[in-house]
């Protein structure tokens, strides 16, 4: 990329045009307006409001009354419903993949919870990077931690398919560090989903669909109604329901079965997904009572690493040719949030809100067994005796719970400040959160060595070795991991934005956080636009930001079964930060994540047909947290007497694990890119025609690695597979090229998406693997039979593209360098064709759909 040919001109070039900007715009007559857009922006925000008036969501990035997403100094993006319905998918996270272009959503597999619940990240940055609003108001985030080799390794985001998107009216994203504005977390942008308020008419949509393979098939059914409520008020109610089937990638296992067969399910997880959301409002003593929030509920249905039938791991006697184990999982989500807002005078308004949200995630194995409990002694001491021959092949494996509570107060009005063309519009309030997590056991026989969970009894399985405790898959949480913990915090922020000259717009905004666990924190945020005329502005912003540690990485911790660098299944443990075996490695408990971030860009509207935005971004991240490499133990031919010169062995062999992982502060990146959109309005062939073009392009680099351990060197703690995985994982360019045309009855739509090539070797270490660039295509056609009844029938991926393959490396048994890691990449003859930890399309290949609209 041309702006990251020469880091210092770019800087240089920022510089200059920010310090020529604040020159031009002081050369200014504060007493002449240049064109038609700043009189109406400062007519719209002097004019007063009455109870009737007041602003639900001011735009995202501004607290100023009557700001537009085309005026603020900060690149905002404005999805609309229309927009959201011609997207041709169902899920609020594919839609935003598909017409956000800063926007990842990473398919995954064979990864836990997270097959059900994905990752979603802006500006190549991580899931808990991005603050997700609901009706201007923070949204809770998951209990799930993604601790598998996946995108957002180590993180818990937010949820962002817990929202129907029958309920959704527009969603806004800001492209910007605002921490300073909305708080913790707010590091590579903010996206706010604004809820429906129509009391017009019910609307309904049903969706059917399949991939061209035949599986995957969608079904899809929602509806939204509204009524009004006294003089002015409305309650808005969605209902929502997806049925998606599952999909198999997955090649003929070569190696671990004969004769050949698919042992795998590579794709997407089965799916049925449930919601019930409101929205409301209600003129109450001069003012308006508001509420909104919902409920929904998601099984999913997935699978582990296939165990063969001669593996240690399984028994002959219930899986004679070896087993897949089914993780089922069970996602509920509810919240609510109640407000009143009234006008204090004419210039003053006031925001009482509270909002509680919470995040179920519910684990059940099926098809396994516990091991250990089928090979236990039934007298450990008269080996006659025999072995229980016995265990559960299904158990509840644990629960994963997160709580938040935010209360808000907000102020916000006008001061006649006597400087520059505008009064100062200032925006104060105070915050107080409280955060929970907690992690519920599951059935003893999920986490148990045996019956008695004395490790002191050798249990040995099929072939000799020690077997293994817990449910195969997905070992339960044992009490030993279970928690109940809760922190809080307050804050209290000022923003401020006036237009200094007629022209010439300038804001700052400063946050104080005082955390219960951690302490304080002060961020801040300055902001710039100059219309150099009616139809051409520039815009900058520079700001400070932080992440706390989430409550989930706080106190978060798990015995699970993982691969190891060799491919071998082993008992891995995820110690909990601040913990005894954190404390033996000498690794420092968790602190925040410290940011800055500068943007500068330019927006250019020559008429009424065509708008044009450019902006460029560079953030700056210290002390990111992250989930550490598989800390594997020395090899025990190098050890003294009683571990001496191993000190990775010393700390594990006594808790009988392969490898441990834990959270902790090691890296410091940059993030640069350039984000261009584009917008062009005609008559084409008798109707209207709606061209838009949206670019982006990022690189991220680990700039360092650091250890707080004497015993973990920095790239033993965050080694090479993990730094490819930040820097390379998600594409660095993601395009969208979209036309819609309507005439009369008719509408066709045609998308172009590209998505830039990815890279990884967390399964392959050494041996990396780059997944070249694709374009999909997406086409629609729809027909109004009349205003209250649409069909639409698309395909999305119409061409059927897949990824590259996954390259198998040596596969000559004749070569001497056969089965020699990094040479050699067996996954491809397990049946792992396409990839696996980095899938930023999917594999599923082409989708077709038919989808009915209606209105009564």
């Amino acid at each position: 990329m041309a702006f990251v040919a020469d880091k210092r001109g770019l800087k240089w070039s920022a510089l200059a045009i920010g310090l020529s900007l604040a020159m031009t715009a002081q050369a200014q007559d504060a007493g002449a307006g240049t064109g038609t857009a700043a009189a109406d922006q400062e007519a719209s925000r002097e004019a007063p409001q009455t109870p009737a008036q007041l602003d639900t969501v001011q735009v995202l990035g501004s607290r100023a009354r009557g700001r537009t997403a085309a005026e603020t100094a900060a690149p905002v993006d404005v999805i609309t419903s229309e927009q959201l319905r011609q997207a041709g998918v169902q899920e609020v996270g594919q839609i935003l993949q598909m017409l956000e272009p800063s926007f990842n959503f990473s398919r995954t597999f064979v990864s836990d919870g997270t097959d059900i619940l994905r990752p979603a990240t802006l500006r190549a940055l991580g899931p808990d990077q991005v603050l997700v609003l609901v009706n201007g108001k923070r949204r809770h985030q998951q209990a799930l931690v993604n601790v598998q080799q996946t995108i957002g390794r180590g993180s818990a985001g937010t949820d962002i398919n817990a929202i129907p998107i029958s309920a959704i009216d527009r969603v806004e994203v800001l492209r910007d560090g605002a921490s300073a504005q909305y708080g913790s977390d707010a590091i590579s942008g903010v996206i706010n989903i604004v809820l429906r308020q129509q009391t017009d008419a019910t609307l309904m949509n049903f969706e059917v669909g399949q991939t061209y393979e035949g599986d995957g098939r969608v079904l899809h059914g929602g509806a939204n109604t509204g009524w009004k409520l006294g003089d002015g008020g409305f309650f808005n109610l969605t209902g929502e329901y997806r049925d998606r089937e599952e999909t198999n990638r997955a090649g003929p296992d070569l190696l671990r079965v004969d004769p050949p067969r698919v042992t795998q399910r590579l794709g997407d997880a089965d799916a049925k997904d449930m919601y019930l959301w409101m929205n409301g409002e209600l003129p109450m003593g001069g003012g308006e009572l508001y509420w909104f929030g919902g409920l929904s509920q998601r099984e999913g249905d997935s699978s582990g690493f296939f165990r063969t039938g001669g593996d240690n791991r399984t028994v002959p006697e219930l899986y004679p040719n070896g087993f897949l184990p089914n993780i089922i999982t069970t996602v509920k989500d509810y919240s609510l949030a109640v407000g009143y807002r009234t006008l204090l005078n004419e210039t003053w308004d006031m925001d009482f809100s509270v909002v509680h949200g919470n995040s179920q995630f519910g684990f059940e194995e099926r098809n396994s067994v516990n091991v250990s409990w089928w090979y236990e002694p039934i007298d450990p001491l008269n080996p006659a005796a025999g072995i229980y021959g016995q265990s559960p092949v299904e158990a509840d494996t644990g629960t994963l719970e997160f709580t938040q509570t935010t209360v808000n107060l907000d102020f916000r009005g006008n001061i006649d400040w006597g400087i520059g063309n505008s009064p100062l519009s200032l925006a104060t309030g105070a915050e107080w959160r409280q955060d929970g997590y907690a992690i519920e056991a599951g059935d003893p026989v999920s986490y148990m060595y045996g019956r008695t969970d004395n490790r002191g009894i050798p249990i040995l399985g099929q072939t000799g070795d020690i077997a293994q405790p817990g449910m195969q898959g997905f070992p339960g949480f044992s009490p030993r991991e279970a928690v109940d913990e809760s922190r809080h915090n307050w804050a209290v922020y000022v923003d401020a934005e006036s237009n200094l000259t007629s022209d010439f717009l300038l804001g700052a905004a400063l946050r104080y956080e005082d955390y219960s666990d951690f302490g304080t924190t002060v961020t801040g945020k300055l902001s710039a636009r100059l219309d150099m005329s009616p139809t051409f502005a520039i815009r900058s912003t520079v700001s400070t930001g932080f992440r706390a540690p989430g409550v989930q990485q706080l106190f978060y911790g798990q015995r699970s079964t993982n691969l190891n660098a060799a491919g071998v299944l082993t008992d891995t443990l995820t110690a909990r930060q601040d913990s005894d075996v954190t404390r033996a490695f000498g690794i420092q408990p968790l602190k925040e994540e410290e940011s800055t971030a500068f943007t500068l860009g330019l927006a250019w509207r020559p008429n009424e047909k065509f708008a044009l935005t450019v902006d460029i971004f560079q953030i700056d991240i210290n002390d990111r947290i992250i989930f550490s490499s598989n800390i594997q133990p020395e090899d025990p031919a190098t050890c003294g007497p009683a571990n001496a010169g191993c000190p990775i062995r010393a700390v594990l062999d006594p808790i009988g694990v392969g490898q441990v992982l834990f959270f902790t502060n090691a890296i410091d990146t940059k993030t640069e890119g350039v984000d261009i959109v584009a917008d062009y309005n005609t008559d084409f062939y008798g109707g209207s025609l709606d061209l838009t073009a949206l670019m982006h392009w990022n690189k991220t680099v680990v700039n360092k690695r650091h250890s707080d351990s004497t015993v973990l060197a920095p790239q033993v703690l965050f080694d090479d597979t993990q730094v490819t995985l930040v820097e390379e994982g998600q594409p660095a360019a993601k395009h969208v090229f979209q036309g819609f045309w309507k005439k009369n009855q008719w509408e066709l739509t045609l998308r172009e998406n590209y998505f830039g090539s990815v890279s990884g070797e967390g399964f392959t270490p050494g041996l990396k693997e780059t997944w070249g660039g694709k374009w999909l295509t997406d086409v629609a056609v729809g027909y109004n039979f009349s205003d209250n009844l649409r069909l639409t029938v698309g395909a999305n991926n119409v061409f059927d593209v897949y990824p590259d393959k996954w390259d198998a490396g040596v596969t000559n048994p004749n070569d001497p360098q056969f089965g020699v890691s990094p040479q050699t990449n067996v996954f491809p003859a397990l049946g792992f064709i396409y990839g696996w930890e980095t899938m930023p399309f999917g594999m599923n290949g082409g989708y077709y759909y038919a989808k009915l609209d209606f209105k009564f």
